[in-house]
């Protein structure tokens, strides 16, 4: 299997990618999986109209490090000149833009915007023709199936993109009904995979190395992007590019995840601080603890816990004892 993928002039050194998450793929998440080998992450959604407003949060969520690099900047809105004017502003902050068109959230769709494009395909071309004409960066979009089930518009959609100058685009089988529910349709992919040129990005359902080799074999797909199965679990990045290369993936050991929660912590406490990166681990705490003895009473003691270095002891007790 190729190694690389190139989006537009961009190559990226390896085919796994951290997706976008709101509310969980903040820098030091991003972080973690550029440490366990994901080549390009993505901010979380970021509002066209809080970047057009001057909204200071909204661009707090651009930010990154050197070593965050290439990442992906994530917009979402339903205006074509909206999103092509935050497009311009944005141009300085990373090395990609994505145009969210599958958030399947109901304070999403309620504006217009994520996978309530998917049903009016003739926006979905104003909006990428805009966009494509205010940015020379690579230029993606993120869809899903349809707005439900049967009523697929992903392969139309899919060719507007492309005669429109989309670079790649990002497919997350289920229509926004489905939300998370039921499993990914992988056919589809393969479907708008042979249908296009360039680069199809396949997500959903990927919670194992063995997931990720598979959907790349079973659909042709040119990358995967790694989504809830990255959640406590950075290990799958590393363990799937082992098995694309023809290696044995090597598990985390208890060490290993006790020093990779403490960097994660340290990371929270770096760019965050306080509260805010007390509040944050305990979520995620709650994800790298999943499968693991005693999970379920760690969790609840965390969610009780005040302090950071009562928070690293109760981690040392728990991953080391």
């Amino acid at each position: 299997m190729q190694n690389s993928v190139a989006i537009g002039y961009l190559t990226l050194r390896n085919r796994v990618f951290l997706a976008p998450m709101a509310g969980i793929t903040n820098l030091p998440m991003r972080i973690i999986a550029r440490e366990g080998g994901a080549s390009l992450t993505f901010t979380e959604m970021v509002s066209v109209n809080g970047l057009t407003r001057e909204g200071r949060k909204s661009f707090d969520l651009l930010k990154t490090t050197p070593q965050d690099r290439p990442i992906g900047m994530q917009l979402f809105g339903d205006e074509p000149e909206m999103l092509a004017e935050a497009a311009r502003l944005v141009e300085g902050y990373g090395e990609l833009i994505d145009i969210n068109m599958g958030c399947p959230v109901k304070k999403v769709v309620g504006t217009g915007a994520g996978s309530a494009l998917m049903k009016d395909p003739a926006k979905v071309g104003r909006i990428i023709r805009c966009v494509r004409k205010a940015t020379a960066l690579p230029f993606t979009v993120k869809i899903r199936t349809g707005w439900v089930c049967g009523d697929d518009t992903y392969l139309e959609v899919g060719r507007i993109a492309q005669e429109e100058g989309c670079d790649a685009i990002t497919l997350h089988p289920r229509s926004r009904a489905q939300m998370f529910e039921g499993k990914a349709n992988w056919a589809k992919l393969a479907e708008l995979k042979s249908a296009l040129k360039i680069p199809v990005i396949g997500s959903g359902d990927l919670f194992s190395a063995d997931d990720v080799v598979r959907m790349m074999r079973e659909t042709g797909c040119d990358a995967v992007m790694v989504a809830r199965g990255a959640m406590g679990n950075p290990w799958l990045f590393r363990e799937a590019l082992a098995l694309l290369g023809g290696e044995v993936p090597v598990p985390p050991t208890v060490a290993e995840r006790l020093a990779v929660a403490r960097r994660h912590f340290e990371l929270f406490n770096e760019f965050e601080g306080g509260r805010v990166a007390l509040m944050e681990m305990r979520k995620h705490l709650a994800w790298y603890s999943k499968g693991l003895p005693g999970a379920a009473q760690f969790r609840a003691a965390v969610n009780r816990i005040e302090h950071a270095a009562e928070l690293v002891g109760a981690m040392e007790e728990f991953f080391d004892g």
